[in-house]
């Protein structure tokens, strides 16, 4: 099964084009989304701890779809930040971070758990003992590894990976020689696609803020292109999981309802509000207006 969704739900900029301007009292914004794509990637995850509450009541949101499912971003201070010294500040913030996951995890919602690095984290033996040290820590939950620098698919970096049981995502981001290539071998039981869009321009742009490197509006044959990509995968893992990071916007929403058109075949239901600001979607959406909006979790 291909379950596709967008990285994060949270976005100030989806008002208007994803989310009503002026929301109605009781509406939901996670509950919302679930009406129309079947994932999400939680990515608050990755710059703070997660509170068990939270992820409580994101369990309880989307009660009413029995097939959603989330991953979550690991927090940076494992991936993007130097390993300490002492073993106990990794142990403690293990504990918390799985602590904040842990009703998601029991509810059968947990798909995986992202574990992404940087394009300066390139295949050595520091790196090599850090991706071990983190699956000590989290070995009791699916683990899916991005890596952005191509030293990590020579056969000694797979062999690596797959060792330790991380599912190795695939990317789709603009192009650069120390990229990973468009197809590598599955190394675990999770398919992870990511999309972060093609735009060249502001992703090596020195200074360029996040909004400004993510800001991409796919194509229908790009996102055709991706499908057969996802579906190969699939062949290959139990479950796949197709997440956009173009988030600006609201981009990523388009680009998750293309997708599963073009997995489909069908018109996937469309909030109204997006379909009016991205009248590309008219072919492969159909509207589902403001009714949709109100929710009683």
């Amino acid at each position: 099964m291909i379950r596709v969704g967008p990285a994060g739900w949270s976005y100030a900029d989806w008002s208007g084009p994803v989310y009503p301007r002026r929301e109605p009292g009781g509406f939901q914004r996670l509950a919302h989304i679930a009406r129309f794509v079947q994932a999400v990637e939680i990515n608050s995850s990755f710059y703070g701890l997660p509170r068990a509450s939270n992820a409580t009541k994101w369990c309880e949101t989307i009660a009413g779809s029995p097939s959603f499912r989330f991953t979550a971003k690991l927090l940076r201070s494992f991936t993007h930040e130097a390993m300490p010294r002492d073993e106990v500040v990794w142990n403690d913030l293990a504990a918390g971070f799985k602590a904040g996951i842990a009703p998601l995890h029991r509810a059968g919602r947990l798909a995986a758990l992202l574990v992404q690095f940087p394009v300066t984290f390139q295949f050595g033996t520091v790196e090599v003992d850090r991706l071990h040290r983190i699956h000590a820590l989290f070995s009791d939950l699916p683990l899916a590894l991005e890596v952005r620098h191509s030293s990590w698919f020579e056969p000694q970096g797979l062999n690596v990976v797959g060792g330790l049981g991380y599912s190795l995502v695939h990317i789709d981001l603009p192009h650069s020689w120390d990229h990973p290539p468009e197809w590598h071998r599955a190394t675990g039981p999770v398919g992870y696609l990511r999309l972060h869009g093609r735009n060249s321009k502001d992703w090596f742009r020195r200074g360029a803020g996040r909004d400004a490197r993510y800001d991409y509006l796919y194509t229908e044959a790009e996102i055709e292109e991706q499908a057969r990509r996802a579906e190969r995968n699939a062949q290959d893992c139990d479950e796949t999981y197709v997440i956009t990071t173009n988030h600006f916007q609201g981009k990523a929403m388009v680009a998750a309802l293309q997708f599963m058109h073009a997995l489909s075949g069908e018109a996937p239901a469309a909030p109204a509000e997006l379909m009016a600001a991205y009248p590309q979607l008219d072919s492969v959406t159909r509207s589902q207006g403001q009714r949709t909006f109100f929710t009683d979790t």
